[in-house]
């Protein structure tokens, strides 16, 4: 059966139909190839015409430009032979200079380990010596020395790379060689880690120079909004856009499934994914579900097993498993023997599991780009496919219930780097000391205008010292053990049960998350945190099984330092600026099912932090609209605060996680009603600055929300937020429609 099969199928179904709230048939398109002004050397085109590839225009295009040095970011989508259009000039290069190496960066050990497989093959057959070798934390001691003196393809991630270059002089080898710098899956380095990369990318380029070689970029992403912008920000030199996609792909049907829609009482979510998954291989279909959680995975592969017939074969696939086990499912996915598997986002990157007839997203997985790297799973050859989105209860899921043509729409995602934070740039440039004299002038062209100060505040805490040759690291440890590159903040809290580290985690999530009584998820285990230790930044948590979770409930108060903009927006002011945060948590609730079973109080020290903010202030005559109306001014506010950070993500690449808020009657610089928006970390991260550029689209797609939905008085969909401090109190859902409306300009204000 095809995707229009299934859809038929799932029409008919009584129990699913009413769910089915858009249908989009996405058509077929045909492969555009092209061709190349110099051919390939002998070996790799006799490799390709071995397999019949016939390269796609993209993959030409990509392949001259990498020839030519120059650095690229390549946008298309899944399926479409990202690897092969950088493999082909690596192994030309190979081939032709004997002493040219290469560096290849990974966000993940499995496809790292795929990617080392198909460089192996490609070496083999064509008979270039590449050495491809994997360094990473898992590379065995002895044979560490025998990869730094022949690997001429190496294989590894930023945080292995982050202890390499403190060691470059064993690198040398590599170094002197290096012409060039793949980062796969490169939309994956942004926010806070994307910062860390981007300089780690700095310290990268600077090392080369100094053993004499200019490596030149290439980036594979998904798609987003500002490509060119975000690779010359990762890498530190202009890039050249690729995005137009030259390669084919069989006609797709996308469905969007609302759970939501039209029962008298909301049914599960999990369930309905589960009953969808079985009728699609029911149907014949082979299809794979992707979860946000491991324990989600695992429940709706088990439902799934128990719906459909035994011979399906219906797995789980999740982080934990032992790597024989994920072998296992993965090759069973490529021969067919497993109908369904249910995954976690492990499987959302390249790794090879051939063709597929249909994919499942058990919730909006955060991103448009996760989202169609998820749906391009299936459809991998020129088959009909079919694509699921099962809906949340919560806004960006309901808002695209509402909007699909928002989800099938160019992407509106920008990628955000920033270089300015100052508690993660120091940290860097203290690494960049360690491994080579720093120079306060020369050196501004890798870490910016700030550098002088940042050497003076180190040298004032004697981790800098001047020498003959410029500055160099005087700790006593590592620079790049005291620096890590996963978070900006200068506190690294550790979870510990039973004697093992679960995660590590900064003071402001600790105390959100992993306070005393707080049940913590961790890979979807539960843990019940037992004490936490401030002086000793050490949380200890025993691991349980509970019906209730914990949310923290928190005041928060705004101070204005700097004013960096401002400009009027159609009915407010609109400033962007640097502010002092203070987050106090005073008591957590306990929860089961959104039903309170419990209070209980906290006792935390405040946590005070500078961040980046925008905030929005409202007219006075705004506020008297709504007194006049009968509406409640704070909580139209509060929730006009909810709806903008809840639509946030649609526009930046972050989590609803990542952003702050605070509504007040009365703030701003002339005592107006006014909400602010702050990154929630430490220095920001560019998140406030972009939502200043993009503000009239985030307050659109917020009023498009919050009009859009059929609530009397607010829910999970519109207004209701799980990370709200104050318990969602108050909240005005007519007042918050009427104070969007009349601060994006849309007439009236009206429902």
């Amino acid at each position: 059966m095809g995707a229009g099969d299934i859809h038929r199928s799932l029409l008919a179904d009584a129990d699913l139909s009413r769910g089915i709230v858009h249908v989009e048939e996405i058509p077929s398109r045909d492969a555009e190839y092209g061709s190349l002004e110099r051919d390939l050397p002998a070996p790799l085109r006799q490799y390709l015409d071995s397999r019949n590839i016939r390269l796609y225009s993209h993959q030409c295009e990509a392949i001259k430009a990498f020839r030519d040095q120059e650095s690229v970011i390549l946008t298309t989508s899944t399926a479409s032979g990202k690897t092969l259009a950088f493999a082909l000039p690596i192994f030309e290069r190979l081939l032709e200079e004997p002493d040219a190496t290469f560096l290849l960066l990974y966000p993940t050990k499995a496809l790292t380990n795929d990617q080392l497989r198909a460089f192996q093959s490609l070496g083999e057959e064509t008979g270039i010596h590449a050495f491809p070798a994997v360094y990473d934390g898992d590379t065995e001691t002895g044979r560490r020395p025998r990869i730094r003196q022949t690997a001429r393809i190496l294989l590894t991630n930023p945080h292995e790379l982050h202890h390499i270059l403190s060691w470059h002089h064993q690198w040398s080898r590599l170094f002197r060689g290096l012409r060039g710098v793949v980062l796969d899956e490169a939309h994956r380095y942004r926010g806070v880690y994307g910062s860390h990369v981007a300089l780690l990318m700095r310290r990268l380029r600077r090392v080369s120079r100094h053993y004499g070689s200019e490596p030149s970029f290439f980036l594979s992403t998904a798609t987003i909004a500002n490509p060119g912008q975000f690779a010359s920000r990762l890498c530190g030199i202009p890039c050249r856009e690729i995005g137009r996609d030259g390669s084919p792909h069989g006609p797709r049907t996308f469905l969007f499934y609302n759970p939501f829609n039209e029962w008298p009482v909301a049914r599960s979510v999990h369930r309905d994914t589960a009953l969808i998954l079985s009728r699609c291989i029911d149907c014949g279909t082979q299809t794979l579900c992707f979860t946000g959680a491991r324990k989600t995975a695992e429940l709706v592969a088990l439902w799934a097993g128990r719906m459909a017939p035994a011979e399906a074969g219906i797995a789980a696939y999740r982080a934990g498993y032992l790597p024989e086990e994920r072998r296992r499912i993965e090759e069973g996915l490529r021969a067919g023997t497993l109908r369904g598997v249910v995954s976690t986002n492990a499987l959302e990157v390249g790794i090879d599991i051939g063709s597929l007839g249909g994919v499942i997203l058990s919730g909006f997985p955060g991103t448009m780009m996760a989202a169609w790297q998820q749906a391009g799973r299936a459809g991998r050859s020129r088959e009909e496919s079919l694509a699921v989105l099962v809906a949340f209860a919560n806004p960006l899921d309901q808002y695209f219930m509402r909007h699909p043509g928002a989800f099938f729409g160019a992407s509106h995602e920008h990628a955000i780097i920033d270089l300015e934070n100052p508690y993660i740039l120091s940290g860097q440039v203290l690494c960049a000391g360690a491994e080579l004299p720093l120079d306060t002038e020369r050196d501004r062209e890798f870490f910016g205008p700030s550098l002088p100060d940042i050497v003076a505040a180190h040298e004032r805490e004697s981790l800098l010292g001047k020498t003959r040759r410029g500055w160099i690291y005087s700790g006593s440890r590592r620079a790049a053990d005291l620096v890590g590159i996963a978070g900006s903040a200068r506190e690294t809290f550790r979870v510990l049960s039973q004697g093992r580290v679960l995660e590590t985690m900064d003071r402001s999530q600790a105390f959100r998350e992993a306070h005393p009584g707080a049940i913590l998820l961790h890979q979807g285990e539960q843990y019940r945190v037992e004490t936490c230790d401030l002086a000793a930044k050490t949380i200890h948590a025993t691991p349980v099984e509970v019906e209730y979770y914990t949310r923290p409930l928190k005041s928060v108060q705004v101070r204005v330092t700097a004013v960096r903009a401002r400009r009027p927006l159609p009915g407010a002011v609109l400033t962007y600026g640097d502010v002092e945060v203070t987050e106090q948590y005073t008591a957590y609730k306990l929860l089961k099912s959104e039903t309170v079973i419990g209070i209980e109080p906290l006792d935390l020290p405040p946590l005070q932090f500078s961040t980046r903010a925008i905030w929005v202030e409202v007219p006075p005559r705004a506020a008297e609209a709504v007194v006049q109306r009968e509406g409640d001014l704070a909580g139209g506010l509060h929730a006009m605060e909810h709806a903008m950070i809840a639509m946030m993500p649609f526009y930046v690449l972050c989590d609803r996680w990542d952003i702050g808020g605070l509504s007040v009657p009365c703030g701003g610089d002339h005592g107006d009603p006014t909400i602010y928006l702050y990154d929630g970390y430490e220095g920001g991260i560019g998140l406030a600055e972009k939502g200043y550029d993009l503000c009239e689209e985030i307050l659109g797609t917020a009023r498009d929300l919050v009009g859009g939905c059929r609530c009397d008085s607010g829910c999970p969909a519109c207004i209701l937020s799980p990370k709200c401090g104050s318990d969602n109190q108050p909240l005005d859902k007519a007042a918050a429609l009427y104070l969007l409306s009349l601060v994006s300009g849309a007439d009236g204000g009206e429902k």
